[in-house]
């Protein structure tokens, strides 16, 4: 059966969700990692072993490190992007809650859809992806307003988050043009090795302490990040892209800001609303609606926040 025809079955199926749903839960795990760990120092160490467990993976399955000539400098602009975004998605979930966390940084598929429209050859913007994104921003409003009003409610760390996903959605894009022409693994791994050194020496600089309190839970939460969310996920994600296709797996990201909110709510006690609870339905409507039936959606993870 050719590649990215196989039939979805029950057992895939299944591991889809969970793998959806382990990327839904990273927020919480950034959360419980951030209470013994500074934001920028976690984010330097968590890329540092993920990075180093996905180079073991592609050493072990012969794949080349090589790149071609004229390839540095848009690894270097994706590898910059890529820090920036990470930088502030983690001092903007420092704070604000995971769960408001979730839903704003899955806004992320709404913004790729408005640049692709403009820079991504053939990719319009359809009356049904126009409602998926009015779906997704009427429900990052429901979030956002609440008993103490519109502006009340708004935490600093939602502004923060909702730069980083602007930053990402910049190089989601830009990733989607050059894709065709690197390895899948390169796209990921070499961000991760340029962005390790920058965090931590500014979380040297900046953090306060970079590590304070690394109890179990803090490191049971930094390599569930790392080994699980980071590398297994792209692993077996790129496993799964390969075997039954992109629009298949894309038609299960909606899960992921359901799964985010559950989890937020029953791990860290953080407070589901009724205002959350229709976000949550909305922002996943509308992911599900602009992702049924892609014509071609062809980035390595689920646009890049499995990372």
């Amino acid at each position: 059966m050719p590649s990215g025809n196989a039939k979805m079955t029950l057992i895939p199926g299944v591991f889809i969700i969970c793998l959806t749903v382990i990327f839904g839960g990273n927020a919480v795990a950034i959360k419980l990692a951030l209470t013994g760990m500074g934001p920028l120092t976690t984010a330097g160490l968590r890329f540092a072993l993920a990075a180093a467990a996905i180079a073991c993976w592609a050493h072990l399955t012969g794949r080349c490190f090589r790149i071609r000539p004229g390839q540095a400098f848009q690894l270097l602009i994706v590898s910059i992007a890529f820090t920036i975004q990470l930088c502030l998605f983690y001092l903007g979930l420092e704070r604000t809650y995971a769960s408001r966390g979730v839903l704003v940084s899955n806004l992320l598929p709404f913004f790729v859809l408005f640049l692709s429209h403009r820079f991504i050859p053939g990719e319009r913007i359809t009356w049904k992806k126009m409602a998926g994104i009015a779906m997704g921003f009427i429900g990052v409003v429901f979030m956002l307003t609440g008993s103490q009003g519109f502006s009340g409610a708004i935490h600093s760390g939602d502004l923060i988050v909702l730069a980083a996903v602007a930053v990402w959605s910049c190089n989601v894009v830009y990733t989607k043009r050059i894709i065709n022409d690197f390895a899948p693994f390169h796209l990921v791994l070499y961000p991760m090795i340029f962005s390790v050194p920058v965090f931590l020496s500014t979380g040297f600089l900046w953090d306060g302490r970079m590590v304070y309190d690394m109890n179990l839970m803090v490191l049971g939460a930094y390599l569930y990040q790392s080994l699980i969310s980071a590398a297994f996920g792209f692993v077996a994600w790129s496993t799964m892209l390969k075997r039954y296709g992109a629009s298949t797996l894309h038609s299960f990201v909606f899960i992921m800001p359901i799964a985010g909110v559950v989890c937020s709510g029953l791990v860290l006690n953080e407070p589901i609303t009724p205002n959350l609870i229709v976000a949550v339905v909305l922002i996943a409507g509308g992911i599900l609606m602009i992702h049924l039936g892609p014509k071609k959606p062809a980035f390595t993870f689920p646009l890049g926040r499995g990372l």
